[in-house]
């Protein structure tokens, strides 16, 4: 049986840990450059599949090359794909104006994002123009024009001389991104929002830059324990921050509902009265998830909704008796095992709740996807577990959709553009998506759940999964965990983030925050650039970014901040 167990398992991977690793001993290869190439040689042989090997030669922020030039702009997360450095700097000044071309509305509400992030800080009250022409001295220029075809629908060229800043990008995607560099190449206390003394200083150089993975997402689950929509806002603009492009919002779940469908009342009536201990949980109306939805998209960031089925599925039941087999509703249910609860498959009451609840959603929901679950449906009998899932998978289609589910939906035939969301349970259900043409989306849950434990004694968190800390949530590699499966059938990167221990965003944040970053990187930089001694130095640069915004991150030891 494919279906996963109730019981999740602990997978162990082997992976790298040698005398590298040890404190200070970066220190002492730095002086035996001669011996590195020998030594990463080393390092590839012995690292298994998905790992990355530990490169030996760290860059700290301050290094430079033997000609005194810098060796990057600044301490960019996710690094950016070429940074070329020169002589001197741009200082945003009271005068400093943004600019961009007449007509380009999408670019002028961007030129005004980046006024709202600067102007706390430094006190001023930048003004945004449109201008043609070349670009006036001292100003910060947002252009959809020249940039070369290769950046993409997200890649941008920022060049800043003493002058001129200017980003350049091929779609407003780009330049949006090209404003988070910008922000991350100005010094810490930029994001802070009172007063700064400044000077507020950009680096010479340029910076080319695009993503490996289309698809770089973070899930956040509200059902076990609901959060606002401040609360989800506040996070998707820390998303954006470090160049993330999808929020997938598991909506439903045995311990509740959260999105209002106005066919099926009950469902938050009931469904969304509790969450996990007991509390009372919460929903989001219409209005809610459109809102959710347009901020998102003004932070470039598509929604992804999950409503999970066939199981986890305990809510809906409790809403409605018709829902299940025997006609009788289930109490809530504010605990926190899995697998137990099945909607009855077959009934024409089932069949017309999906298409009623799929047919809202979808209508709600600008983007192509739909996530439906799949997972953990171990109260649905095979044969009954794969005729569901091809009848939401129409269901879908009709309403022009296309579905996303965790990796057990591989099982069926599945439709051209479905994606399967892969948790590393089973190699074979990813092979068997990727031989029907389907990409994956690579969560591996002992490398990317954001809610398993850093450490033994981390207070939040679940340890099924073992314990991810800061390094082994960035040492792995997407295209190298599976045989056979490499980045042209990988459409990207998701952190799952699951609430059963998180009560507020504070909690959120500890089990987001340092490790969103590194899965950032993984999604946006390119494989060969990436490296732990390296990562790890830029990553403390962080740390006082972090706390300008409030952002109550765990201090791992391995990071030397500030």
């Amino acid at each position: 049986m494919l279906i996963r167990s109730q019981e999740k398992p602990t997978k162990q991977r082997s992976h790298f840990h040698s005398h590298l690793q040890q404190k200070g001993f970066a220190l002492f290869l730095l002086a035996l450059l001669l011996a590195a190439s020998a030594i990463l040689a080393a390092c590839a042989h012995s690292s298994p599949a998905g790992t990355v090997p530990l490169a030996v030669a760290a860059t700290s922020p301050s290094s430079t090359y033997a000609s005194g030039a810098p060796s990057r702009m600044g301490n960019v997360i996710p690094r950016p794909v070429s940074e070329v450095p020169a002589v001197g700097s741009f200082v945003i000044s009271a005068d400093t104006v943004i600019r961009f071309d007449p007509g380009a509305y999408e670019v002028q509400a961007i030129g005004k994002y980046l006024a709202d992030r600067l102007n706390p800080a430094t006190g001023f009250s930048l003004k945004v123009i449109a201008a043609s022409g070349a670009p006036a001295s001292g100003s910060i220029s947002l252009s959809l024009e020249g940039a070369p075809g290769s950046l993409g629908d997200e890649g941008y060229q920022l060049s800043i001389t003493p002058n001129l800043v200017r980003i350049a990008a091929r779609r407003p995607a780009g330049l949006f991104h090209g404003v988070q560099t910008l922000r991350q190449l100005l010094p810490p206390a930029i994001e802070s929002s009172a007063s700064q003394p400044g000077p507020w200083r950009l680096p010479a150089g340029t910076i080319s830059d695009t993503p490996r993975f289309a698809w770089r997402g973070v899930m956040l689950d509200v059902s076990r324990h609901f959060f606002t929509v401040q609360d989800i806002s506040r996070y998707i603009d820390l998303l954006a921050y470090y160049k993330i492009n999808q929020l997938h919002i598991h909506l439903s779940d045995d311990q509740g509902w959260r999105i209002q469908i106005k066919s099926w009342p009950n469902l938050t009536l009931t469904g969304s009265s509790l969450e996990v201990g007991g509390s009372p949980g919460g929903y989001y109306s219409q209005d809610d998830y459109t809102y959710i939805i347009q901020y998102a998209r003004s932070r470039y960031i598509s929604i992804l909704p999950e409503l999970d089925m066939p199981g986890h599925i305990n809510a809906a039941l409790a809403s409605y008796p018709e829902l299940n087999c025997n006609g009788q509703a289930p109490a809530l249910y504010t605990g926190t095992q899995v697998g137990f609860s099945s909607i009855c498959v077959g009934k024409d009451s089932t069949a017309k709740f999906l298409k009623d609840v799929i047919g809202e959603l979808a209508a709600l929901t600008p983007g192509p996807y739909i996530h439906i679950g799949g997972d953990e449906a171990n109260a649905t009998a095979i044969p009954a577990y794969l005729q569901f899932i091809q009848q939401v998978q129409s269901i879908l289609a009709a309403n022009g959709k296309q579905m996303v589910g965790w990796d057990p939906i591989a099982q069926i035939r599945l439709l051209p553009g479905s994606i399967v969301q892969e948790t590393e349970f089973d190699a074979d259900l990813a092979r068997r998506a990727v031989q029907q043409g389907n990409q994956l989306i690579m969560s591996p849950a002992n490398r990317a759940y954001l809610d398993m434990k850093y450490t033994p004694t981390t207070t939040l968190g679940l340890n099924w999964a073992g314990t991810i800390d800061v390094q082994k949530a960035y040492s792995w590699d997407p295209g190298g965990l599976f045989q056979g499966i490499s980045d042209q059938n990988i459409l990207g990167v998701e952190a799952p983030l699951w609430s059963e221990t998180l009560v507020t965003m504070n909690d959120v944040e500890y089990m987001t925050f340092p490790r969103l970053l590194g899965y950032a990187e993984i999604g946006w930089s390119p494989q060969a650039s990436r490296d732990w001694f390296e990562y790890r130095l830029r990553l403390a640069s962080q740390g006082p970014r972090l706390t300008a915004m409030g952002v109550h991150y765990y201090p791992s030891p391995e990071i030397p901040w500030p």
